[in-house]
């Protein structure tokens, strides 16, 4: 191999090692991180962070980036160790403001009947749960200790993410507290199950949510997802599997999910005020994913957009006289004659995850929506009233 060639095959293989995406599965236990920025004066209202430039450092100025950042927001990342009826477990928070509110993941902190809040200085304190949220996977924990212990982390603006951004994770895998990795956003807008089900015994769906592939593993969960800047761009949720291993752990495929830190400026000051969030609720279902063959089956107009399967009877989107799909087509399970949602409010939607993504950010319960649909020949405007999540 002449000189020339191994220079190329050497700075592939380091960019390759830093840029290389992590492994990740499902989060069916809680997790933990410990980073935190010293400077940040976050307050419960949840303030945006001040405007800043996405930083996008060349590969050999990564590693000291990096450096820098832990460094910078490590003390305000905790580790969480509970209780509960079934044994217990561990996860991971990180602070919020300097009145004791830490923000983790609603299935570390529910239905802890024991809560320790171990700091990165070797602080532990118990802490108690004073709020969640079935739908985002969201809770908030209040502990009592001297405000110069915390280090409140900055919200970011999820809005501003793009895909192939890099994004650091920070938390408790397996219990070893304080470990980051880094990745990329994968995507964005992503849609997941609530942790909340129907009366049909159902799941609501959780919009907004960052797909990453910076590696999460069991006892990430809560903890937070970064941009260079240091800023929370989301909160580590779970993780996409494909089985399980020979020694029972979920098999790792490089698909993580994080909640929006949009999402958590909407949702976290009602959790510190009332204790719960009430989500809108709409009463449809749509497909989150159609293919061609469906679209042709179904007739429709366009390719984007969202069809409605299904109207929950009694339900707003059913009482504002939206439509679903009723008529057996060839294609088992999939009923013709529904509206294509092909707008909100005016602002157009490709598909269903959009639509969620825009409910979730921007109404509340008691809006008037109005929603864009074409329905047979006709695109007409169809006015909602939304309800609230039971």
């Amino acid at each position: 191999m002449n000189k020339n060639k191994f220079r190329v095959v050497a700075f592939l293989l380091v960019f390759f090692m830093v840029t290389s995406a992590c492994w990740i599965t499902r989060v069916k236990q809680p997790q933990t991180d410990n980073q935190t920025n010293p400077e940040a004066t976050q307050t419960t209202d949840l303030a945006p962070a001040a405007p800043s430039t996405i930083l996008v450092p060349d590969f050999a100025s990564l590693e000291g980036s990096l450096e820098a950042l832990y460094e910078k927001v490590s003390p305000g990342v905790v580790s969480l160790q509970f209780t509960n009826a079934q044994g217990g477990g561990q996860g991971t928070g990180f602070v919020i403001d300097k009145e004791g509110h830490i923000v983790t993941n609603y299935h570390v902190a529910n239905e802890a009947q024991s809560l320790e809040v171990h700091f990165p200085s070797g602080l532990k304190v118990y802490g108690e749960v004073i709020g969640t949220d079935l739908d985002s996977d969201l809770a908030v924990i209040k502990v009592e200790v001297d405000p110069e212990v915390l280090v409140p982390l900055p919200i970011g603006d999820s809005n501003l993410i793009k895909v192939g951004q890099t994004v650091v994770a920070i938390g408790n895998p397996y219990g070893l507290s304080g470990t980051l990795t880094v990745g990329v956003v994968s995507a964005r807008g992503r849609v997941l199950d609530s942790m909340r089900q129907t009366e049909s015994g159902t799941y609501y769906s959780s919009g907004d949510t960052i797909q990453t592939d910076a590696l999460i593993n069991p006892g990430n969960s809560g903890g937070p997802l970064l941009n260079l800047n240091g800023e929370v761009i989301g909160v580590n949720r779970a993780i996409q599997t494909a089985g399980i291993s020979v020694t029972g752990e979920a098999v790792n495929t490089g698909i993580g999910f994080a909640i929006s830190s949009n999402t958590v400026r909407k949702v976290v000051p009602s959790l510190i005020e009332t204790g719960s969030y009430a989500y809108p609720y709409l009463g449809l279902s749509s497909f989150s994913n159609m293919s061609l063959a469906m679209i042709e089956e179904l007739q429709l107009p366009k390719q984007t957009g969202a069809y409605i399967a299904n109207v929950v009877p009694g339900g707003p989107a059913a009482k504002a006289g939206l439509v679903g799909g009723t008529t057996p087509t060839q294609i088992q399970g999939l009923n013709a004659g529904g509206d294509l949602i092909v707008a909100v409010n005016g602002i157009e939607i490709k598909d269903f995850s959009e639509l969620m993504s825009y409910l979730v950010l921007n109404t509340s319960v008691g809006d008037e929506v109005v929603f864009t649909v074409i329905r047979g020949d006709e695109t007409i405007d169809v006015p909602v009233i939304l309800g609230r999540r039971q």
